[in-house]
């Protein structure tokens, strides 16, 4: 199937709804407990008054528009204003410090900045000498009484003043709106850069709404339709989503009152539409487990029958296959006793179609929400790609791979395995790097993804790791570190893993635990702990993750490609992994090359024998602070399985 790239702007495709469906929501925010909704035509309205206001204050043409807070419908109108004035929206990372947006709002050359509330201001006001912002909009005025500062707009005076210019110029945002061409830069999203800084992806509102317009006919979404934005308006996933695909659809974004709501929040509005990273899926179910270790024997009892139930039949009977009459009326019966409250709690009761992407997903998982019903299914993007490059349709659905090319895309195989894609949804450009342009794209249109894959005789496509990062062992053996990490990250103990083993003899390992998971562990066993550094140093975690990490062994022995790369020592480290530290991007990519540095004493201590080893190590707090965290890890050894091992 394919798509004819889409020849239209966002705010021309907004106006389309507010005149169609004018009274249908387009958004809902939940705010102090209750749900507001606001329709297409008043969504409109907002936006036009935004664009004003903008205007009158002299953002004009080809201007960026910078945008930082959690999911709300004024910033996703505020990035549709700057969009109708032929302007660039840049969303930025909410959870980022200050020092880490100066370098994205002085590359984008950004001057005008929306911000969710105080923390937000704050962090913008501290880097304004370099980042020179000229005008700061808020919408929330809690402990914004004092800032009394001529640049620091409530976000309501900005609305009232481009009331005020649309009378006085009521041809102006029409006009502004009519002017703007599918081909202009509709937003700048920047890489989580890994290896270097982040670069400006280029997307136009062409790419953008092909995207969306692919994505909702694989789906058949319709404004009926709605989802929840919980995820960062910096990623591109969360523009898929909430921009590209809820302008070609005309579905409802529901905003959660905070992140710590978005579970309750589910399920009071009962989303029919859902995406989330693996880590979200694992957090939901480790919560699950944690709920039934808790319950009765019989709750137990009743639960693991029919949850065995489900792992025979519920994925077949998804997928319309023939399923036994015995089996039907016993998942029926497990679907009144256990899988519909199960996606009560979930908060998944009216979904119809899920999605995953960033990372693997266990198998186990993956047939787990499955198998209760959940139409979860996996996709695969870059930036660069508008998050739209494979997808998995109804019924074909496999647990190893990413789907089938999306519409209006191609996918092959170029040399060293890399995926190449070409189609409607490419960047335009890199903003002020061309060199990096050049690089990315061939003289055929291919975008080199930098992921190593295959394509199986279904043609569906099979991640296996970032290219750059597949390497060699010292015996000339092929050396994936990111398949071996994601297969350990299947277990819920484990929240994180580094894998070393580029010309070593065999592969050694940190960890991160999941501390609830772990934490409620322990606490069963009546292991005393005062906190996560005292937990991971516990010789019983110990012990459980070499029990993880042994049972990883044993199934990678019986694979084919890296039954060699099993894992021989590992450590538990004492704090974890965290952006703020510069060891993760804020989408949770692990920066090796920085790991590699700043734990460069473990890695010589693992390989070198040792049984133990000193680290004291830089953090930074929630707050702001610089601190310091020290401990004594413990190395251990684990049991390794012959290559080709059977089952």
């Amino acid at each position: 199937m394919v798509i004819e790239a889409a020849n239209t702007t966002f705010p021309r495709t907004l106006r389309e709804h507010a005149r169609t469906r004018p009274e249908r929501p387009a958004y809902r925010e939940k705010y102090l407990g209750i749900w507001q909704t606001e329709t297409w035509s008043e969504s409109y309205n907002a936006v036009r008054d935004l664009a004003c206001g903008l205007a009158s204050l002299g953002f004009k043409r080809g201007m960026a528009l910078g945008i930082i807070g959690d999911n709300r419908p004024r910033l996703y109108q505020a990035m549709l204003a700057a969009q109708s004035l032929g302007g660039i929206a840049v969303p930025l990372y909410q959870d980022s410090i200050a020092a880490e947006m100066v370098y994205v709002l002085q590359n984008a050359e950004v001057h005008f900045a929306f911000a969710e509330d105080q923390e937000q201001v704050d962090k913008l006001l501290e880097i304004n000498q370099e980042a020179k912002l000229n005008n700061i909009f808020y919408l929330d005025p809690r402990g914004m009484r004092n800032y009394a500062h001529e640049h620091i707009k409530p976000i309501e005076e900005l609305m009232a003043l481009g009331r005020s210019f649309h009378q006085s110029n009521p041809d102006y945002f029409e006009r502004e709106v009519e002017l703007g061409a599918p081909d202009d830069v509709c937003v700048i999203l920047y890489t989580s850069g890994t290896t270097g800084r982040p670069k400006g992806v280029c997307q136009t509102h062409r790419s953008m709404l092909s995207a969306g317009h692919g994505a909702c006919s694989v789906d058949a979404l319709n404004d009926h339709d709605n989802i929840m934005a919980y995820l960062p308006m910096a990623w591109v996933g969360d523009f898929l989503f909430s921009m590209a695909q809820c302008m070609a659809s005309g579905f409802t974004i529901n905003c959660p009152e905070s992140r710590e709501t978005v579970s309750m929040d589910m399920k009071e509005i009962g989303p029919s539409y859902y995406f989330a990273p693996p880590r979200v899926y694992e957090g939901l179910l480790t919560s699950v487990t944690i709920r039934m270790e808790d319950a009765s024997p019989l709750k137990q009892r009743l639960f693991n029958y029919f949850m065995e139930v489900a792992r025979q039949c519920g994925a077949d009977l998804l997928d319309g296959r023939s399923v036994s009459l015995g089996h039907r009326l016993l998942y029926g019966l497990g679907n009144v006793l256990i899988y519909g409250p199960l996606r009560n709690t979930l908060g998944m009761s009216n979904i119809r179609v899920a999605y995953t992407a960033g990372e693997a997903i266990g198998p186990d998982l993956f047939r787990f929400y499955r198998s209760i019903g959940i139409n979860l299914k996996q996709l695969y993007g870059q930036t660069e790609s508008c998050a739209y490059a494979c997808i998995q349709r109804n019924g074909e659905v496999k647990y190893d791979s990413v789907g089938k090319p999306s519409p209006g895309i191609e996918i092959k195989i170029g040399e060293s395995s890399e995926v190449l894609v070409r189609g409607v949804s490419l960047l335009k450009e890199y903003y002020k790097n061309p060199e990096a342009t050049a690089e990315s794209i061939d003289a055929e249109g291919y975008f080199h993804t930098g992921d190593a894959g295959v394509i199986d005789s279904d043609g569906d496509l099979r991640i296996i790791d970032r290219a750059k990062d597949v390497s060699k062992m010292a015996d000339g053996k092929v050396f994936a570190p990111k398949y071996i990490e994601n297969k350990l990250k299947f277990f819920s103990f484990v929240k994180e893993a580094v894998v070393f083993g580029a010309d070593r003899d065999w592969v050694g390992a940190f960890i991160n635990i999941d501390f609830e998971a772990v934490g409620n562990w322990a606490e069963r066993r009546d292991i005393a702990y005062s906190g996560y550094v005292d937990l991971a140093g516990n010789p019983a975690v110990a012990e459980l993750i070499k029990g993880c990490i042994e049972k990883m062994n044993e199934e990678l022995s019986r694979e084919s490609m890296l039954g060699h790369a099993q894992i021989s020592r590992f450590l538990i480290l004492h704090k974890e992994l965290d952006p703020d530290d510069d060891e993760l991007t804020r989408t949770r990519k692990v920066r090796r090359s920085f790991i590699n540095e700043k734990y460069g004493v473990l890695i010589s201590a693992m390989y070198g024998g040792q049984r133990e080893q000193f680290i004291e190590t830089a953090v930074r707090f929630e707050d702001g602070r610089a601190g310091k965290v020290s401990a004594t890890l413990q190395i251990h050894d684990t049991k390794t399985f012959p290559y080709g091992a059977s089952a």
